[in-house]
């Protein structure tokens, strides 16, 4: 039900297999009636993506995924402006829906124990190259890690969780309360907004899909983000220590990370 894609075109993507839905168990069900789709997940893929890493080619396959439940809302908006033959509109229904990414590496069917990334979305550090924080590092290393293990694994790309799940504009006024002397959960509080408002039950929805009930290694330094994919049923992970992307301009936000439980010993964060 991907309301900005032509009917035509969205038969077609199902008839070939490239446009899904899975529910909330993982378990993939019909796509092909738009109604009742609860909370599942439609995906668009696989898509071959060749990347460049820091000089390295890595090849990979593409899933875009994006919750019914966001689609549902566009559903009568997006046929109104058909009818009123209002394209130029259609921008407006792109900005307000979270498409989340799965970048797989290697075969699933020979994976044991596949390396995982759950990545939360961080547009200064991902594009801009921020040094303000490590994600850009840890986005592109994941990435490499991944390639070059021998059972392979998936990246999940979560394009909602700006800021831990605050979004780039609140963000933003993190950033000046922190140059005034606040900290990073400091500044969220100081907002009004949680430490930590990220909602990863649409990764571990993923995970179940992709990677199945195997168990996995889960790249990550935070024991919160293996508590919340466990609280949504992803029990057999074992977290391997992802610390990369330290520089002076990060420090004290490393160090706040270290404080606030993240896995971080103070040999880590000299660069």
């Amino acid at each position: 039900m991907f309301s900005y894609i032509d009917p035509q075109i969205r038969r077609r993507l199902i008839a070939e297999g490239k446009l899904f839905r899975i529910d909330r168990e993982g378990v993939r069900v019909s796509e092909s009636e738009p109604g009742n789709a609860g909370g599942t997940i439609s995906i668009l893929g696989p898509i071959p993506l060749p990347l460049d890493v820091a000089g390295e080619q890595i090849e990979v396959l593409w899933y875009a995924c994006v919750r019914n439940t966001e689609l549902a809302k566009l559903q009568e908006l997006a046929d109104e402006l058909r009818a009123q033959n209002a394209q130029a509109s259609f921008a407006t229904l792109a900005t307000s829906m979270a498409v989340n990414s799965v970048l797989l590496v290697g075969d699933p069917e020979q994976w044991q124990e596949p390396l995982v990334r759950v990545h939360s979305s961080c547009l200064t550090g991902d594009v801009f190259g921020s040094e303000r924080c490590e994600c850009g590092p840890q986005l592109h290393s994941a990435i490499q890690r991944i390639h070059a293990d021998k059972d392979g694994g998936l990246l999940v790309y979560m394009a909602g969780h700006e800021g831990r799940g605050i979004g780039l504009w609140a963000k933003a006024a993190t950033y000046l309360l922190q140059d005034a002397g606040e900290d990073t959960y400091q500044a969220n509080r100081s907002l009004g907004l949680p430490d930590d408002s990220r909602d990863f039950s649409d990764a571990a929805s993923l995970l179940r899909y992709f990677v199945g009930a195997r168990p996995i290694r889960l790249l990550t330094n935070n024991p919160k983000k293996v508590a919340d994919l466990a609280a949504h049923g992803i029990h057999n992970v074992t977290p391997l220590k992802h610390v990369i992307g330290v520089n002076p301009n990060n420090r004290r936000y490393l160090e706040a990370k270290k404080t606030w439980g993240h896995k971080l010993e103070s040999d880590d964060l000299e660069s």
